[in-house]
């Protein structure tokens, strides 16, 4: 059988070294009032144990014991050290000497299944046994196991007990072995912190009492626990079979190559012939000169086999006197023998123990801090009514706080992040600064508009907007505006038959030269086309940003559940309302924009008389230049000769302002209706994205969202709207309970920290 001994303690991985394992200390007495096996008392003490345990190591494994009864070895991977070996190499002997706790001698008992055996000082002495139940049987199977709770009065009832769970468990010629663990519990105020665990031994080969199937089943659960590279290996071989073909050592060198953390046992060594060849390759073995393990090696000799009723003091006084004689004698006493065993294996325990305690203790504060943040996503406890509507309250408030300062502007909170220069000013952490998102938008829409806006670009206009361009500082990699078509390019020529098209079609009595006022409506309709498309577009994009900046509040502040069940109840309704709102204010000023034109603004008759004043102006230049004319002039200031000189002759100019002069008098009118147009569009422009920005992004996107979950909103729902919005899951109170019951477990680990790091560590 596989016997794993270990102390509830920390899984943090480290080399343990025992610099006094191979030194030869002086052999303490040992106290002779040990347990008899033919005593009949209940719960007895073993005396011979107080060898492993100093006040200082006794105050840790007190420690240690409190965080086991505390359930935190399910919680915490705990080092262990792992008595392992080959069937009847005497495993079980090397336990019972090491506790002095008599084991059944049967050997159908302690190898069909794991027990784990744990001892505690407690003021009452009691034994109770229950079954923890493998994970891979079916729950009708888990429950019958869990349901095996039993006590007895002394070990004499221990076989006894092991036959009933044996039956329980199935086990029977059909099935030798089950992954079931039987636990054992023993209390006493004389008891150390110790827990064992006996697991069956590796089997060379099946046969008709053990399949083949039962040989791979053991070979797994040994290398289950050896394979842990926190697992101290105390690898037990006996000198009656030839050591080279034992499957524990092989196993050893296949987890733990390097034998960092491999101690090794010798068991059995009266049965070697003694001076023969074979027992001083054991005793070469003994003296880490063949298999090398860091931790050295240890030779036991257990009871022999007409000795099985003696006492553990009977046995220990034998194994002294072999010890004594013969090659053994010369071996440093502390590499023989159960009394130095005892005292190698309490340094070896105590300086691990200590030396994992730092990280025990990091690792219970990492998983204390990871179930408070557990805890914390399910939010505060919602049984009863007035608990959901406070619940709901603690929502409203935080909602409407950062809610609020998105749309202001005002960033301090923690929920609103660091700034992000190399990401977009939409994207990543940036996209919840809500406020500058917006800003980005309205004058990316703006400058949109400018640019692509109208239907056809005029000659002048165009040349205005290359210079724009070229001067243009917006990153493109980093614009959020999606490519739109761009404005069909016009000479002026061409934009003067465009207009003398319309004209046409839409006279009415004006006088022959001017034109109807309604032309310079009909004209703007056809170039501003693009702007509710436009308009619409820009709407659309910041009322996605709205909507995935509240569902981030809402992240930020409820817990999934109630997230859900808001966002469905009045978030997501109240942000397409608000949506349907800001697109009919587009449709409102879309239909004003169509009616006929109007407006108040002097910049419409500012525009309109620098247009006809630049192109005038550009007249009069382009006259000037082709009225001027040079001639020489006869000069004496620098002695006889002739200078050029220039002048514009004022015939010349006349003539050509003549020449200005529109005869045509559809395309005189058609000019100044296209100079009047374009006064008019440039007015309207500034005049949409202001309404735009202001009534449907402003009004109906913006202004709203910060009470959109105001406590009024709250106030309005019932208490049936309330228990449906706030009620927690079945789901949730579930894993609130599991995670407050984790939580009393580490403060009760931390609580047993804070009253022993000090003076242990």
């Amino acid at each position: 059988m596989l016997t794993m001994l270990y102390l509830q303690e920390s899984a943090s991985s480290a080399t343990m070294t025992t610099p006094e394992l191979y030194q030869d200390p002086e052999e303490g007495s040992l106290d002779n009032d040990v347990f008899d096996t033919d005593d009949s008392s209940s719960a007895p003490t073993t005396a011979s144990l107080e060898a492993l345990q100093s006040v200082e190591q006794r105050e840790l494994m007190d420690l240690i014991d409190r965080l086991r009864r505390a359930g935190l070895s399910s919680m915490l991977q705990l080092p262990q050290i792992v008595v392992c070996g080959d069937q009847s190499s005497g495993k079980s002997s090397v336990l019972e000497a090491i506790t002095e706790i008599p084991f059944p001698k049967k050997e159908s008992l302690c190898t069909r299944f794991a027990t784990e055996i744990s001892m505690r000082r407690d003021a009452c002495s009691s034994i109770s046994c229950k079954i923890n139940p493998d994970d891979g049987r079916e729950e009708g199977d888990k429950d019958k196991l869990r349901s095996f709770t039993k006590s007895i009065k002394d070990f004499h009832e221990l076989p006894s007990l092991i036959d009933e769970a044996t039956e329980l468990m199935g086990l029977g010629p059909q099935r030798a072995f089950s992954r079931d663990v039987l636990k054992i519990d023993i209390c006493g105020p004389d008891r150390p912190q110790l827990t064992l665990v006996d697991l069956p031994g590796l089997i060379h080969s099946s046969n008709k009492m053990q399949s083949d199937e039962d040989v791979e089943l053991i070979k797994s659960l040994v290398e289950e626990y050896i394979s842990e590279k926190r697992t101290i290996i105390l690898a037990i071989v006996s000198a009656k079979n030839d050591y080279a073909n034992q499957i524990i050592l092989k196993t050893c060198r296949k987890y733990d190559p390097e034998g960092a953390r491999t101690l090794g046992v010798i068991t059995k060594p009266d049965f070697l012939r003694p001076d023969s060849e074979n027992e001083q390759q054991w005793l070469d073995l003994a003296k880490n000169r063949d298999i090398y393990f860091r931790l050295g090696w240890h030779i036991l000799k257990n009871r022999a086999d007409g000795n099985h009723d003696f006492s553990f003091a009977q046995r220990d006084t034998e194994e002294r006197a072999f010890f004594d004689s013969g090659n053994y004698k010369d071996l440093p006493k502390s590499m023989k023998g159960i009394a130095t065993f005892r005292k190698s294996l309490s340094k070896l325990l105590f300086d691990h123990m200590k030396k994992e305690l730092p990280d025990l203790k990091e690792e219970l504060e990492m998983i204390t801090a990871r179930n408070c943040e557990e805890l914390a996503t399910l939010g505060k406890s919602r049984e009863t009514l007035s608990d959901q509507r406070i619940y709901l309250a603690e929502i409203s408030s935080s909602a409407c706080d950062l809610l609020r300062q998105g749309v202001e502007g005002n960033y301090d909170s923690a929920f609103f992040g660091s700034i992000d220069p190399e990401e977009a000013v939409v994207g990543g952490q940036n996209a919840y600064r809500l406020r500058a998102v917006i800003q980005h938008l309205n004058i990316e829409f703006a400058d949109l508009l400018r640019r692509n806006g109208r239907k056809y670009e005029f000659e002048k206009e165009a040349k205005e907007e290359a210079a724009l361009e070229e001067g243009d500082v917006v990153n493109p990699a980093k614009s959020t505006r999606k490519r739109v078509n761009k404005p069909t390019k016009m000479t002026r020529q061409q934009a003067i038959q465009w207009v003398v098209q319309i004209m046409e079609r839409s006279r009415g009595r004006e006088l022959p030269g001017t034109f109807n006022p309604l032309l310079i409506g009909h004209l703007f309709q056809e170039q501003s086309e693009n702007w509710e498309r436009l308009a619409r577009t820009h709407i659309n994009a910041v009322s996605n940003t709205c909507d995935n900046f509240v569902l981030h509040v809402l992240d930020h502040i409820a817990t999934p559940d109630v997230k859900a069940r808001l966002e469905n109840k009045t978030v997501l309704p109240k942000l397409k309302s608000a949506h349907d709102a800001a697109l009919n204010e587009l449709r409102l000023i879309g239909e004003d924009k169509k009616k006929h034109a109007i407006t108040y603004n002097h910049y419409f008759t500012d525009t309109f008389q620098k247009i006809q004043q630049e192109r005038y102006s550009s007249q009069i230049m382009k006259l000037t230049q082709q009225a001027t004319v040079s001639v020489q002039k006869k000069t004496w200031l620098a002695g006889p000769g002739f200078e050029d000189k220039t002048y514009i002759d004022p015939e010349a100019l006349q003539q050509g302002l003549k020449r200005t002069i529109e005869q045509d008098m559809t395309k005189f009118s058609a000019e100044q209706a296209l100079d009047a147009h374009e006064a008019y569009y440039k007015d309207e422009l500034k005049y949409f994205i202001g309404v735009v920005t202001k009534q449907a992004v402003e009004r109906h996107l913006l202004s709203p969202l910060a009470d959109i979950l105001s406590p009024t909103v709250m106030a309005r729902y019932s208490d049936t709207e309330i228990q449906s919005i706030a009620a927690e899951p079945v789901e949730a109170m579930q894993m609130r309970a599991h995670l407050e019951g984790k939580k009393k477990m580490f403060e009760d680990g931390q609580d047993a920290f804070c009253a022993a790091m000090g003076h242990i560590i």
